[in-house]
């Protein structure tokens, strides 16, 4: 007999009832060190006392009117965002999911308006952009995409990091370009500033538009508040969510005035997408996470990380090969199915992620404590000895 929640995910076994920081607290009492925090959502942690009083406030005055009214705290967002960043302007979502289908509708439109169609966007092996039948057929793994045909037509992938099939595909007739500076779910594959700025340059000479997909890389995930800004370039059209809501359902296009020409009254829309409470809640997350303080401790915390994440892959080779990522955005490449360390981490109450390319993803909260880093430094430990263990 099928559940009353649908089955579509392979569940752990744990239920969690209240967190703090970077601790959730299980049914039974027993205390989790989160190093997933929500798959980088939980951007300050679990109920950062700084958003509970925004979102207890806004609670109180006003929840959703629709965007058929101006919404004064969506106006405060996307002017916070505008300003500390590459774009021009904001439309808000629910998710990253729904961000993709924007920023694809609005690639298209660019083009369609400017009286030469383009439908053809590139993607690149490794990707994930959300779930919809636009993000799955951009992405286009089988893993993704089996059973969901016909697909939407219109997208080419390409090998992670080639650039000579990258120069070979790319045309005058290509409508953009979409990338994850640094891959996810894909296995924290980090693309080399050099690559970012030669895709830049690659767009430029063949008017594509240069999509950035940061939903799970951006808001201070990588010491910056965006990850492309390390490689010195900017897209025109980037896709935002998770850590923006701080754990509220939150998303964002973010785009230049000229890529977002085409979206004129009536050419997209949501119901839910920057009500008055996800937006007060993201503007509080936002203005704390642009303060060069905040993203200056981010970077000393990621070194103080990393530096024991090396020494862990040292003394355990039959089960971490190496560490990747930037920022708190870190994986450890396994050697043991990386399943089974996830799995061994929860004997130890430690939770992380896994991802392809048999890394597991360590995603803790941007202020985690250094005591809260040694701590899971020790659990990784007595991690990989148990699945060292005979």
């Amino acid at each position: 007999m099928i559940s009353a929640v649908l089955p579509t995910y392979n569940r752990a076994p744990m239920a969690f009832t209240h967190g703090k920081g970077c601790w959730l607290t299980a049914e039974d009492g027993t205390r989790y060190l989160d190093l997933g925090s929500g798959i980088a959502v939980n951007a300050l942690g679990h109920c950062p006392p700084e958003l509970v009083e925004t979102i207890t406030e806004q609670a109180q005055k006003l929840w959703h009117v629709s965007n058929v009214y101006r919404i004064p705290e969506q106006e405060h967002l996307a002017d916070l965002l505008v300003e500390n960043t590459f774009a021009d302007t904001a439309f808000f979502t629910n998710s990253g999911t729904e961000a993709a289908e924007l920023a694809i509708k609005m690639a298209r439109k660019y083009h369609y308006d400017l009286g030469t169609p383009r439908e053809e966007i590139i993607a690149f092996d490794g990707a994930f952009h959300g779930r919809s039948t636009g993000a799955i057929a951009a992405a286009g793994s089988e893993k993704m995409t089996k059973g969901y045909g016909p697909l939407m037509p219109g997208f080419k992938q390409l090998p992670f990091g080639d650039h000579e099939a990258l120069k070979t595909a790319i045309s005058d007739k290509t409508c953009a370009v979409i990338i994850e500076p640094i891959q996810g779910e894909g296995g924290i594959r980090t693309m080399p500033d050099a690559c970012l700025k030669g895709l830049r340059d690659l767009c430029d000479q063949h008017g594509a538009l240069l999509i950035f997909d940061e939903v799970q890389c951006g808001m201070g995930r990588t010491g910056r508040l965006f990850a492309h800004e390390w490689a010195g370039v900017a897209p025109d059209i980037m896709m935002v969510a998770k850590g923006i809501g701080g754990g509220f359902p939150l998303g964002a296009v973010l785009a230049t005035e000229k890529a977002a020409k085409g979206m004129t009254a009536g050419t997209h829309g949501s119901t839910y997408g920057g009500n008055p409470l996800g937006c007060a809640v993201g503007a509080k997350v936002v203005e704390i996470i642009t303060d060069p303080a905040f993203l200056s401790e981010v970077n000393r915390k990621a070194a103080l990380f990393r530096q024991g994440l090396e020494g862990l892959v040292a003394a355990h080779p039959k089960v971490f090969d190496s560490v990747r990522g930037q920022g708190l955005m870190l994986g450890l490449k396994c050697v043991a199915p990386n399943t089974d360390v996830v799995k061994a981490g929860y004997g130890q109450n430690l939770l992380t992620v896994a991802a392809s390319d048999n890394v597991i993803r360590l995603l803790p909260a941007l202020n985690i404590p250094d005591v809260d880093i040694a701590e899971a430094l020790k659990r990784l430990d007595a991690t990989a000895t148990a699945v060292e263990a005979p």
